[in-house]
């Protein structure tokens, strides 16, 4: 798969790394997409977030990728990111959490933000956990 970007990342190890990590934990057509729509302005913030967010934090020795999942689906809570938590709830169970361990994750975030903000992490959370098949209906 190619991307583009604005720098050589066949030198560029730790751009690799994050790749690599985020392809592993977003899926592999995630991180085209993501690729596939940048341009001469988006590209440099895609490249950063792969080799900065991916490339250090998601590849240290000390957590798990499920728990790194589970922490990063509680602050995108607390900030209101309900797109961005689609993708990690996409994450979380390509790293092996349960729809019950996303579930509590949120319910014990709505305790800390607030409930305006659980409930639409719910509702990203229950649509992405539906199309994946997660959630039994009765």
């Amino acid at each position: 798969m190619e991307f583009k970007t604005t720098m050589n990342q066949q030198t560029d190890q730790q751009f690799e790394d994050g790749l690599q990590i985020r392809k592993q934990v977003m899926g592999e057509a995630f991180v085209e997409k993501a690729f596939s729509n940048t341009d001469a302005f988006t590209a440099p913030l895609q490249e950063f977030v792969t080799r900065n967010a991916w490339g250090t934090v998601w590849c240290r020795d000390g957590l798990d990728l499920k728990t790194r999942s589970l922490i990063t689906l509680s602050m995108l809570t607390a900030l209101g990111r309900a797109h961005e938590i689609k993708g990690h709830v996409r994450g979380a169970v390509n790293n092996g959490a349960s729809m019950k361990e996303i579930q509590e994750v949120l319910l014990h975030a709505s305790v800390y933000c607030g409930m305006p903000l659980a409930i639409d992490a719910y509702r990203s959370a229950h649509e992405v956990l539906l199309e994946m098949g997660k959630i039994d209906i009765a």
